[in-house]
């Protein structure tokens, strides 16, 4: 028999402090994410607009159903500036604090930065970068361990895509060095 009463806590001895300054909040979050939709479905409703939204002889034109996935999240970006222009309470809470963005930033900045080495390094060594780097730096792991990871899990992965299912991944120096 159990008894759902008793709760378990954890303590994250590396989780944000909690009296970290806010950054920004969620009325402010809703309206720019609104407004970046907004301007993302007016873009799409003018080019699949241009490309054709009538019927034709032999039935829609290519523009036809995005043009209209194009207003619905149209509707969608107004409804969410009026909702947040509505609501007062939830507009004042604090979306994210600086702790918090620190550590949202820690992860997307090497992401970043992998995509754009994967376009001069190719997949494989940028992949074997960003894992040996997320291993030593966030995970605060054995330098060793991470490069053995790093090179086990890149080596997996160059065997799995190139050899044996023949995928064309992105290529670098590297790559073409040894002639695949």
């Amino acid at each position: 028999m159990s008894n759902t009463d008793i709760e378990i806590v954890v303590d994250d001895p590396t989780a944000p402090e909690a009296n970290s300054p806010a950054v920004a909040s969620t009325g402010a979050v809703d309206v720019v994410v609104s407004l970046l939709l907004l301007a993302l479905a007016l873009t799409l409703g003018w080019d699949n607009w241009r490309t054709g939204i009538a019927w034709d002889s032999t039935g829609p034109q290519a523009g036809y159903f995005p043009f209209y996935l194009s207003m619905i999240l149209a509707g969608a970006s107004l409804y969410g500036l009026v909702a947040a222009s509505l609501s007062r309470k939830e507009a004042s809470e604090t979306f994210v604090t600086r702790a918090q963005l620190r550590r949202v930033m820690a992860v997307f900045v090497p992401t970043l930065l992998f995509c754009l080495a994967t376009q001069f390094l190719g997949l494989y060594v940028a992949s074997l970068l960003l894992i040996a780097a997320f291993m030593r730096m966030v995970g605060r792991i054995a330098l060793w361990k991470s490069l053995l990871t790093a090179l086990l899990f890149t080596a997996i992965m160059f065997v799995t895509f190139d050899v044996a299912f023949d995928v064309i991944m992105p290529k670098g120096p590297l790559e073409r060095a040894l002639g695949y």
